[in-house]
């Protein structure tokens, strides 16, 4: 199977997730929306690439914090420079890494938080899909 892939989540801090994902992790805005049925939102992903994010605001309702520190995002970095510049421009932007849950992201990589609780690593690692036999 082949398919887009959308990664949804809510959230409440419609601007510092901006900041966070748009300027600090070079995603670009590809789509949005304002008042569609009481939610806003903003797709955030690469031009051509079958993925994005959406993240949604409902309005009068809040979306409250990530349940828990294992809550991750992992984009696995090999290249040096690539990665340095991923941590350069969230650091730019004021974005303190955290320590954390699994230290094996603090050995591979550094983590970072949004403004919603939720959590991003920067790993130095590649990362290739393969299969695995099961049982």
């Amino acid at each position: 199977m082949k398919a887009h892939l959308r990664v949804a989540r809510a959230m409440d801090h419609l601007d510092e997730i901006l900041r966070f994902y748009r300027d600090g992790l070079g995603f670009e805005v590809v789509g949005e929306f304002h008042d569609h049925e009481g939610f806003d939102g903003v797709m955030l992903g690469h031009a051509g690439l079958p993925y994005h994010f959406e993240f949604t605001r409902e309005r009068g309702a809040t979306a409250g914090r990530a349940p828990n520190a294992e809550n991750l995002l992992v984009f696995y970095l090999p290249e040096a420079a690539v990665w340095q510049s991923a941590v350069d421009r969230l650091e730019a932007l004021g974005v303190a890494a955290v320590r954390s849950h699994n230290p094996y992201w603090d050995r591979a990589g550094k983590t970072y938080e949004d403004a919603d609780g939720y959590r991003v690593v920067l790993c130095r690692n590649g990362w290739e899909n393969k299969p695995v036999a099961v049982g």
